[in-house]
């Protein structure tokens, strides 16, 4: 017998968790996948004995998003982060000078003019980004070469970096991993303020190296190590590859939670849904997942939210 669609109610304040099971009982296009999404998301959050991976693009970074980050990690519900170099970049530059809100249709090449940067409907004073990005790298990057350091890891710099940061940066995600001890790796490290400063470091300091082969070997002994295994991805690109990837050699992740706005028709990752990833083995094919579509900056606040109301409960 088919369930019939019942109407949400909202004129009694309902928890996070209580409009979430009212969207799924609205049956109502994507907020039916957001329902489910949240299903996958608090079973995964709530395995103690899964081993869990945080994808995302560095943009999110830029945003309130990056709170919701911090708080995973910074509860304990992230075994790894995996994620691109401007993560680093705006999570450093947050820590030490505010951002703030523009629109989009701003005039760009006033902008510029004023040393102004915009990224989608925010404005980034150019000191508050670059500037400090570079002062902030100078010295890290000085005072780990003169303890010795020759060979450097993504992980062990964005632990260089979270050092550097306050402990009471609370909505720090680099702060929070490097308290936690969650390893941060970034698999395109030099695309990126963070990697221009190693490049430049580099000019005066010929003896430095990235051991990236070293972050790989962490994948694979948190792949390998793991009795289970979730992710949860946010966006595409390298990052939400780099850990579908890995988990490929343990023959797929259980449990994936997918959010994107990207199109599937074009045939690139950012845009397969995690069914597709059964084919390569990425995913298993018994394994709880979900792909969302919707801005992750709306979406994951609220999913987060609704899914630690509910393991906590």
């Amino acid at each position: 017998m088919p369930r019939k669609v019942e109407d949400i109610r909202v004129d009694d304040a309902p928890s996070l968790d209580a409009l979430v099971r009212r969207l799924e009982a609205g049956g109502g296009f994507s907020a039916k996948e957001v329902a489910r999404g949240v299903d996958v998301l608090a079973r995964m959050l709530g395995d103690r004995d899964m081993t869990r991976f945080l994808s995302f693009p560095a943009d999110v970074v830029a945003t309130g998003t990056r709170g919701v980050l911090a708080t995973l990690v910074r509860e304990g519900y992230v075994d790894a982060v995996v994620t691109t170099c401007g993560t680093l970049d705006h999570d450093l530059a947050r820590a030490f000078r505010p951002y703030y809100h523009g629109e989009w249709d701003l005039d760009d090449a006033a902008l510029h003019r004023r040393h102004l940067y915009r990224l989608g409907n925010l404005v980034i004073p150019e000191a508050n980004y670059g500037r400090i990005v570079e002062r902030k790298m100078r010295s890290i990057l000085a005072r780990l070469w003169a303890g010795g350091v020759r060979a450097l890891s993504t992980r062990e710099l964005a632990r260089a970096i979270g050092e550097e940061i306050p402990a009471s940066a609370d909505s720090s995600i680099l702060r929070a991993a490097r308290d936690r001890d969650v390893p941060v790796i970034v698999p395109g490290i030099t695309d990126g303020a963070v990697g221009s400063q190693l490049w430049l470091f580099w000019q005066d300091h010929k003896g430095l190296s990235l051991d990236l082969l070293s972050d790989e070997q962490r994948l694979s002994d948190l792949v390998f190590e793991a009795k289970r295994t979730g992710a949860i991805l946010l966006g595409g690109g390298i990052s939400k590859h780099h850990t579908i990837w890995w988990n490929q050699f343990r023959d797929g992740l259980d449990a994936a939670l997918y959010i994107t706005t990207a199109v599937e028709w074009d045939g690139s990752l950012s845009g397969a849904r995690t069914r597709e990833a059964i084919s390569w083995g990425k995913v298993k094919p018994s394994a709880r997942h979900t792909t969302v579509e919707g801005d992750v900056t709306v979406l994951l606040p609220l999913m987060v939210g609704a899914a630690l109301e509910r393991i906590r409960r």
